[in-house]
C-alpha cells in the first residue's frame, strides 16, 4: 500500500532531509585525500545527533554505520572503515536521517581531489539523470515515467544502468510502496498523486551495468570494477510538481 502522506508528515520529513543536508554539508569539506571513511561517518553521526535526529541506517537489517561510504567501483552499501580516500577517487555518501518517526534519505557522489574527466562526465550525468527523474514525478503519470526518463537520458550515452537496487517510497519506514526503478516503460507502476514521499535515485555505472555483492554481504561492485556513481533526493509529489525535502 502507498501512503499518501498528511501536512503534518510533511513537516516532519522536511525536518528529517534538512538533518540529511546539514550532514552532507558538514561533510563535503571533509572529503579529500587522507581521510577516512570511519571519520566521515562519526561527523555524520554527530550533526544528526545534534540537530535531534538518529542514524536511519545505523543497526537497519543488521548494518554497522549511520553512512553507506562507496568508493569507485563500489556502488551502494559501502562500509565505513579505516581506509583512506586517495586523490582521483570518487566517494558516494547515503545518509538516512530518522525524526520523530519519519525518514530522510539522499546520496551524492564526491570527487576526491582532481578526478579523471570520463570519471568526472559520469558524476555529471548521473546528477542531470536524477533530476529527469524528478521532473518526470508528476501528478497524473505512473511510476514508470521516472524510470522511463532516465533511461532515455543515460542509455544513449552507453552507460550501466543499475537494475538490482531501486529507489522506493520512504516515510513511517525507510522502505515504502513504492519500487522506483531506473529504466522501463512509462506503463509500469502506479500512478502519481499529490502527497506520495519518493526516493528517486540513480546508480549508474561507467562500465557494465551488472553487479555483484562482496563477502561482507553488504557492499556491491561493479563486475567490470569501473566507478559508478549515485545521487539521490527525497522528494514530495505535489499538486503543481514536487518538492525537495533533502536540501537546506
Amino acid at each position: 500500500m502507498i501512503n499518501i502522506k498528511t501536512s503534518r508528515e510533511i513537516e516532519l520529513m522536511r525536518q528529517a532531509g534538512r538533518i540529511v543536508a546539514l550532514a552532507h554539508q558538514a561533510i563535503e569539506p571533509m572529503i579529500q585525500p587522507g581521510m577516512t571513511t570511519a571519520d566521515l561517518d562519526q561527523k555524520v553521526r554527530d550533526v544528526i545527533a545534534s540537530h535531534g535526529g538518529t542514524p536511519t541506517f545505523l543497526g537497519y537489517r543488521d548494518f554497522p554505520a549511520a553512512i553507506c561510504a562507496s568508493i569507485n567501483e563500489e556502488v551502494v552499501h559501502g562500509i565505513p572503515s579505516a581506509r583512506q580516500l586517495m586523490d582521483g577517487d570518487i566517494i558516494a555518501v547515503d545518509i538516512g536521517v530518522t525524526y520523530q518517526g519519519y525518514h530522510g534519505d539522499s546520496a551524492w557522489t564526491y570527487p576526491v581531489g582532481q578526478i579523471a574527466p570520463e570519471v568526472q562526465t559520469l558524476l555529471e550525468v548521473t546528477k542531470e539523470a536524477l533530476f529527469i527523474g524528478l521532473a518526470a514525478a508528476k501528478v497524473g503519470n505512473r511510476i514508470g515515467h521516472i524510470g522511463h526518463a532516465i533511461e532515455a537520458y543515460v542509455a544513449p550515452l552507453g552507460y550501466g544502468i543499475v537494475e538490482e537496487f531501486t529507489g522506493h517510497g520512504v516515510g513511517r519506514e525507510l522502505h515504502e510502496e513504492p519500487p522506483i526503478p531506473n529504466f522501463g516503460p512509462v506503463t509500469e507502476g502506479p500512478v502519481i498523486k499529490p502527497g506520495m514521499t519518493l526516493a528517486i535515485e540513480p546508480m549508474i555505472n561507467l562500465g557494465t551495468k551488472r553487479v555483484r555483492i562482496l563477502s561482507d554481504g553488504w557492499t556491491a561492485v561493479t563486475a567490470d570494477r569501473k566507478p559508478s556513481a549515485h545521487f539521490e533526493h527525497t522528494i514530495v509529489v505535489t499538486n503543481d510538481g514536487y518538492e525537495i525535502l533533502t536540501i537546506l
